[in-house]
């Protein structure tokens, strides 16, 4: 669809329902409606079962349990340095660089505020000024479970209500402020080396967030919920390549960290495609 007509209809589209019809559909458990409705979607994005974990379509519940499959051991080695940091998901390079004056890069000449993605908490904004970005977009063919780039230890948990633009590449060169307007939740860990922030960004036919701390996240009410794990017990401590999330259908993660923590890989520019795992930058001060 030409930009002149998908655009406009995102924002007369009732982007919330429609996303929560989606998300009914997905997870119907009537045998020949959800089997037909994963074949049609491997056969229209041409996804590869071959890396599931379970390759028979007809094995899943319903099409959720179909799109956040687990796939099959060493599908994804994960880098073993300890002072590499690895691509937390599937997909392809949106942007990546250094964040300017609360400025994050979206695309062309469009960047959005840092203070904003973040959800408008300009102390912790500060704590990654000067620092740098990744914002690796997951197309519908792509394994959906959202990986640690780096070890640590989870600080807090915000969900931003807002917006379910799509994030494909077409939106985020015509709509201002993509990721820092649609409804995300925020992740921000302590770091041996500096604090990480991991932004799961919702999207159009979203049917919703999952953290592996606290099941499904969003939507909820539709109102902004920070959740404080600084003295949870046992501590929400995870490795570097273990699993933090997932989407119940495709979109974006944004993942932020702190200054003079990493130097990104020079070789990962805007579409490069990117498997989790692989290396996406070198911690600086790596412990």
């Amino acid at each position: 669809m030409k930009s002149s007509l998908f655009i406009p209809l995102q924002y007369i589209l009732p982007q919330h329902l429609l996303s929560r019809l989606a998300g009914k559909l997905a997870n119907c458990r009537i045998s020949f409606i959800k089997t037909g409705f994963i074949n049609w979607f491997v056969n229209r994005y041409k996804v590869d079962m071959s890396e599931a974990a379970e390759p028979d379509t007809s094995a899943y519940a319903d099409f959720n349990s179909f799109f956040t499959r687990a796939l099959r051991e060493g599908a994804r080695p994960i880098d073993p340095d300890p002072a590499h940091i690895i691509c937390p998901a599937d997909g392809a390079i949106s942007q990546l660089g250094a964040i300017e004056q609360d400025r994050i890069f979206q695309a062309k000449d469009r960047s959005y505020s840092l203070q904003a993605l973040l959800g408008g908490d300009a102390e912790l904004a500060e704590k990654f000024t000067g620092g740098c970005f990744a914002t690796v977009y997951l197309s519908p063919r792509d394994y959906h479970r959202v990986h640690m780039p780096f070890g640590g230890t989870l600080r807090s948990m915000t969900y931003v209500p807002g917006k379910l633009f799509s994030v494909n590449t077409m939106t985020s060169e015509h709509v201002d402020a993509l990721f820092a307007r649609n409804e995300r939740v925020v992740c921000i860990f302590d770091t041996d080396a500096g604090p990480m922030a991991l932004v799961l960004v919702g999207a159009m036919i979203v049917a919703g967030v999952e953290t592996v701390w606290a099941n499904h996240v969003c939507p909820n009410n539709h109102a902004q919920v920070s959740t404080d794990y600084q003295k949870n017990m046992p501590p929400v401590m995870l490795r570097k390549g273990e699993e933090m999330g997932r989407f119940k259908l495709g979109s974006t993660v944004v993942a932020v960290f702190g200054p003079d923590m990493v130097k990104l890989d020079a070789a990962l520019t805007a579409l490069a495609p990117v498997r989790m795992g692989q290396t996406m930058g070198i911690i600086n001060t790596y412990p």
